[in-house]
């Protein structure tokens, strides 16, 4: 009898969906076809035996992604650009140890003899030789670390030490990296890039220092700090650099397919002055400047200097905040797992970057399983809306930590939004798109999950409501584009 109802219940809700399927008008009906198709077709993408990774990255680099959330500038440029770069700035790279000279220039004498002769190398000399090109990209980048093809440093060190190999270089020719950027978010069906740009201007003052690390400072030595910093020409003059800098370097950008937006970010691992100047000139940068929409915080969060400041730093964006309410904050939080640091290491970033520094989207989020009441925390992320971006490559090779095993899985299971990211795509050498297709073949969702997170890549964004919308409507026509194309070119039967 109770299948029997089963029965008819959902032949009525079959006669019942046809009935509003033929009541929309004919457009409506394709369009709604056309995504039905497309789920199908996704289903049996990512429900195989084993997920079909050929097709679902030409399917991820089709579909419309709306946002990168989490992009550090100088690490999504791929090693073979910056090479260009030092060409451009007259520098050589030493072939001994992969550093870029600064000091010495590569002359017309030095190009006439053979490479082979030359300790420094110009970047077309280092493109040209195939075994010089491996070595540097393996210091430069993870490239083929797991192929083991080089003496290694642990996975951590060897992401964060690629930084000083092309930092020479890193912040020349800004123009030409982001449109490089640009046409290749463009080519994967990408519209937005929220990028963590430049460092924010610094200052530093012995004596802030000195109290700090006995302990001692609180707001009124921040609001004396403050005073001091906005009385700095030289301070206030690297401010005005900086807004000038997005300015030329974004010139152009923005069209009718891709939007750029800007966060400035501290160092964590500087001394504490430092790292209060640099959150200060964020504060200013952000509230000043109309493509500069975020702020943040960065470096390796599990060494000493970070860890030990951790609190400290909350204490400085609280402190802030409150001058600069509007401003919103996406730090980077937890990027820590177990062993890295000890067990009472885990315990509070996230929930200290919430509620104290009051972030609006956490970078990474990775100790949250760890955390003290994480129930609580996660359940404060969903019914404020703060987001967390999630990370799968440089989780996995910076942490050790993926599949069942990654906290996107307890984001997914309490309702906390999240959207993927690609962190630093030039040192990962990936691009959102195969972000998707992790996502995809680790997780099993279906299609709907996927465009959504596409969409709220958009919705939790930092950028203004107007670009907002702006950008969620075009995302509407791509994705009816994407999916007439899906409908219409299903495989033959049987493959």
């Amino acid at each position: 009898m109770k299948n029997h109802i089963a029965s008819i219940a959902t032949l009525r809700a079959a006669a019942l969906a046809a009935a509003v399927f033929c009541a929309m008008p004919q457009g409506a009906q394709a369009a709604s076809g056309n995504e039905e198709a497309t789920r199908r077709y996704f289903a049996s993408l990512v429900n195989a035996k084993e997920p079909k990774l050929a097709e679902l990255t030409m399917f991820f680099t089709m579909m419309p992604k709306g946002g990168d959330l989490h992009h550090h500038y100088s690490g999504a440029i791929y090693a073979e650009q910056y090479l260009e770069w030092v060409d451009k700035q007259g520098y050589c790279v030493n072939k001994s140890t992969y550093q870029i000279n600064v000091d010495k220039q590569v002359t017309k004498a030095d190009q006439a003899r053979p490479a082979a002769d030359r300790v420094c190398l110009s970047g077309q000399d280092v493109m040209n030789d195939n075994t010089v090109l491996a070595n540097l990209l393996q210091r430069w980048s993870d490239k083929d670390f797991y192929n083991h093809g080089a003496i290694q440093s642990p996975p951590d060190r060897q992401f964060f030490d690629t930084f000083a190999y092309f930092g020479p270089v890193a912040s020349t020719n800004a123009a030409d990296g982001l449109q490089r950027l640009k046409q290749r978010a463009i080519q994967e069906n990408l519209s937005y890039i929220e990028t963590i740009y430049e460092i924010a201007p610094i200052a530093q003052d012995v004596d802030f220092d000195r109290k700090a690390l006995a302990g001692g400072v609180g707001e009124a030595d921040f609001a004396a700090l403050s005073a001091r910093l906005e009385q700095d020409q030289a301070f206030q003059g690297w401010i005005a650099s900086y807004k000038a800098n997005v300015d030329s370097a974004g010139a152009g950008i923005d069209d009718d397919n891709f939007t750029l937006r800007y966060q400035p970010f501290a160092l964590r691992f500087l001394s504490p002055s430092q790292v209060y100047s640099q959150i200060l000139s964020s504060f200013v940068l952000a509230s000043s400047h109309p493509k500069i929409v975020g702020i943040n915080i960065v470096g390796q969060e599990s060494v000493n200097v970070s860890m030990r400041d951790y609190a400290l730093h909350m204490q400085m964006y609280k402190f802030l905040k409150a001058k600069y309410p509007t401003v919103k904050l996406a730090l980077h939080a937890g990027e820590l797992s177990l062993g890295m640091v000890p067990p009472e290491g885990l315990t509070f970033h996230i929930r200290q970057a919430i509620d104290v520094a009051g972030a609006n989207r956490i970078g990474h989020g990775m100790d949250i399983a760890h955390e003290s009441n994480p129930l609580a925390i996660m359940k404060k992320m969903r019914d404020d809306k703060i987001a967390v971006e999630v990370n799968l490559s440089s989780n996995d090779f910076i942490l050790g930590v993926k599949g069942q095993a990654h906290p996107v899985t307890l984001y997914r299971k309490f309702g906390v939004p999240f959207v993927l990211s690609t962190d630093d795509a030039g040192v990962s050498r990936n691009n959102l798109s195969g972000e998707y297709v992790q996502y995809a073949a680790q997780y099993q969702p279906d299609y709907a999950e996927v465009k959504k997170l596409s969409y709220d890549s958009i919705r939790y964004s930092f950028l203004a409501d107007a670009d907002k919308q702006r950008l969620l409507k075009a995302l509407d026509g791509k994705f009816a584009k994407f999916e007439a194309e899906i409908s219409t070119a299903q495989p033959r039967a049987g493959r």
